[in-house]
């Protein structure tokens, strides 16, 4: 049975028989990318487990975290469904799906552009407004607790900051010039 580290591949070089694993002790480098790579996502999941047992514990079982992070992403803007995405405020890509929940559950509001009728805008209301502080609350103290366990430092995060942006940087151009 292959397991999803092995490459499959119809070629008979001896490389294309190789694990991945296998491959990274060829290329250091490439090991430690990809495992940037998977860090980032993790701690994106983690994140969405954080906010997820701070919405049980206020008993908000009706959204689940992605909504919750989306309604603090947008926060007091008012903005429409495509640039939530073209801002990186929401990364998956059923977004209609996650809006159309939200204005049903009463945490979104919508209406039709003033300039453009075809376009829709959205903000939040109280309830969205609430979610919101609850999330920033949330930063709050996992922000004070890394600082206080030093889990980070302000230096720390400065830094880790300028990478995350030079990778984003990096990636942008790539797809600016389709790779």
């Amino acid at each position: 049975m292959a397991y999803a580290q092995d490459i499959v591949s119809s070629d008979d070089t001896p490389q294309a028989k190789m694990t991945s694993a296998e491959l990274m002790a060829d290329n250091p480098t490439k090991a430690v990318f990809l495992d940037c790579l998977q860090l980032i996502e993790r701690l994106h999941r983690r994140l969405l487990d954080v906010i997820k047992v701070r919405l049980d514990e206020r008993g908000r079982t009706d959204i689940n975290p992605v909504q919750a992070l989306l309604l603090f992403n947008v926060g007091d803007l008012e903005v429409t469904a495509g640039e939530l995405k073209s801002r990186g405020y929401y990364l998956g890509s059923n977004v209609s799906y996650n809006l159309k929940k939200l204005v049903e559950l009463g945490y979104m509001i919508h209406r039709k552009s003033e300039h453009d009728r075809r376009s829709v805008r959205i903000s939040l209301s109280d309830k969205g407004h609430a979610i919101c502080h609850l999330v920033s609350e949330l930063y709050d103290e996992q922000l004070e607790l890394g600082l206080e366990q030093a889990a980070f430092d302000e230096a720390d995060l400065g830094e880790i900051r300028r990478m995350l942006r030079e990778v984003e940087r990096f990636w942008a151009t790539q797809l600016r010039y389709a790779l």
